[in-house]
């Protein structure tokens, strides 16, 4: 006996498995490149860690981590040597807020007139641009601050200092800024294009104009990519080593504030010491790997926080 169109059953498709009929094996193939990739970025996170223990505990036994942290002189290599890292440590942080001073403001406001105003004829040509730019080598910009930004800094604002020296924090941060504004306008420009086009119609309907489209609207939504590039740019300018070895020098072992002096980072003294003329397993071969070490763990804080602050503020659209 047939069974009607009415009766339960009739007429529904028979559900097929999901799963190929005979194994795929370029797809298999696949999935482990992408495997040992992903795996192999943490082989060498951790290779990179274990590398830098042994030579920090062992510093650490010879140097208290009080006297390490909280002294005002590093002076290693002296005769009477000092291991009080807060000198470089302060010019790495005064090279990271000079430099976010400089590149936020010119990046964020690039991000905004690319993704809200500019046409598709000038969002072509400027935006590859931006990314040439980020490869413009760091010496050539070291140089650039030292041979052209003193002197033009010095002379616009000879009230900020003596500038008896001829290196200057202030002109290095402001150096790494312009280095690292390509790097904040495109990650941020892609996080506003991003952001669903039925907002801005909505808010446009609503009788807003473009700027408080750009600004109410768009820059909120797209708040965790506008995060994300300021943390990019902000690992990017404490890692810095050549610009700020230049236009900052490689002196200057004392706690200062002074924008219009020569100031040691943590980037510049490990970039300076490390020649390969160290012995290996002296104080002054642990100490490398000691600024090392401190280097790492603050950008991994700055890192941790920032991504705690995306996942909280993050929007997510259909």
């Amino acid at each position: 006996m047939t069974r009607g169109n009415d009766e339960p059953g009739a007429g529904v498709a028979t559900r097929r498995p999901l799963v190929p009929s005979r194994p795929r094996y370029g797809e298999t193939v696949i999935r482990g490149l992408l495997f040992s990739c992903a795996a192999l970025s943490v082989v060498i996170t951790a290779g990179i860690v274990l590398s830098m223990i042994g030579p920090t505990i062992s510093f650490l036994g010879q140097v208290p981590i009080g006297e390490f942290l909280t002294g005002t002189t590093w002076a290693p290599s002296f005769a009477t040597p000092s291991f009080g890292v807060l000198p470089i440590v302060v010019g790495t942080g005064i090279i990271l807020v000079v430099s976010l001073t400089v590149a936020v403001p010119v990046g964020l406001l690039s991000a905004i007139y690319l993704s809200e105003y500019a046409s598709p004829r000038v969002r072509r040509v400027i935006k590859p641009a931006l990314e040439v730019l980020e490869g413009i080598p760091t010496v050539a910009i070291g140089l650039f601050a030292f041979w052209f930004l003193h002197p033009l800094i010095k002379n616009l604002f000879p009230f900020l200092g003596d500038w008896r020296s001829p290196f200057s924090v202030g002109v290095a941060g402001v150096a790494v800024g312009l280095l690292i504004v390509p790097l904040v306008a495109s990650v941020a420009d892609d996080a506003m294009k991003a952001v669903p086009r039925s907002l801005r119609e909505g808010a446009y309907a609503l009788g807003s104009g473009k700027l408080a489209v750009s600004l109410r609207v768009v820059f909120p939504a797209a708040i965790s990519g506008i995060v994300a590039s300021i943390v990019l740019a902000g690992s990017r300018a404490v890692g810095e080593t050549m610009v700020v070895l230049i236009a900052a020098g490689a002196g200057n072992p004392r706690l200062s504030f002074d924008l219009t002096e020569g100031v040691q980072t943590m980037t510049a003294y490990i970039a300076g010491r490390a020649t390969g003329d160290i012995p290996v397993g002296t104080l002054a071969y642990d100490t490398l790997f000691a600024v090392g070490t401190l280097l790492f763990t603050a950008t991994l804080i700055l890192n941790t926080i920032a991504i705690r602050f995306v996942r909280r503020f993050r929007e997510l659209y259909d």
